[in-house]
């Protein structure tokens, strides 16, 4: 037991605090963790926050048994320059699958989050077989494609992304579990 001078001259004093310290910790509000999912989702965000494009400051954590295999941002490639640094390389075009024709400003000049991190898992040699991953948005069809190929297994998205329909379909004909967090969609600015 820990000695308090200035409390021993009186035990009344000493009873009192007694009885406060207790009654602290009874009505505090017990700490409750955040499960694996909400855990991870909140390192994405600050992995998103290294990102180089204004248009979509994204993250992405990939993990396994609950332990991070990779992680990446929205960025260009290493040794080219950025959104940040350089502007916007807006294009043009049309959404893979969509019969439209309906044409939507993309940014070229930087690579997904899901990319970066799915390449930077090769570089290091690192399987994501099995793996989990937890991303900002819904992937477009090319990070979808990549996921799959990546043998990723569970998809965790935050928003939902308005032309994500061929994405979902290909992860779901593929057999990953898939969940999007919030009916939140992603938007963007017109450049």
């Amino acid at each position: 037991m820990l000695f308090y001078p200035h409390l021993a001259n009186s035990l009344h004093s000493v009873v009192k605090w007694k009885k406060n310290i207790n009654y602290k910790y009874m009505v505090e509000e017990k700490f409750v963790r955040p499960s694996w999912d909400e855990y991870f989702m909140k390192i994405r965000e600050a992995v998103s926050l290294r990102a180089t494009c204004g248009r979509g400051r994204a993250g992405c954590v990939i993990t396994k048994d609950n332990h991070i295999l990779s992680t990446g941002y929205v960025g260009a490639p290493s040794g080219l320059p950025d959104c940040d640094e350089a502007g916007h390389l807006i294009t043009k075009s049309t959404v893979e699958n969509d019969d439209s024709g309906e044409f939507h400003d993309h940014c070229v000049r930087t690579l997904h989050a899901e990319q970066n991190a799915i390449a930077y898992g090769a570089r290091k040699g690192v399987s994501l077989e099995g793996a989990s991953i937890y991303i900002s948005m819904e992937p477009c069809p090319v990070c979808a494609r990549l996921i799959i190929a990546a043998g990723i297994k569970r998809v965790v998205c935050e928003k939902k992304y308005p032309t994500a329909g061929y994405s979902r379909e290909m992860l779901d004909k593929a057999g990953i579990d898939f969940t999007v967090l919030t009916d939140r969609v992603q938007e963007y600015e017109k450049e």
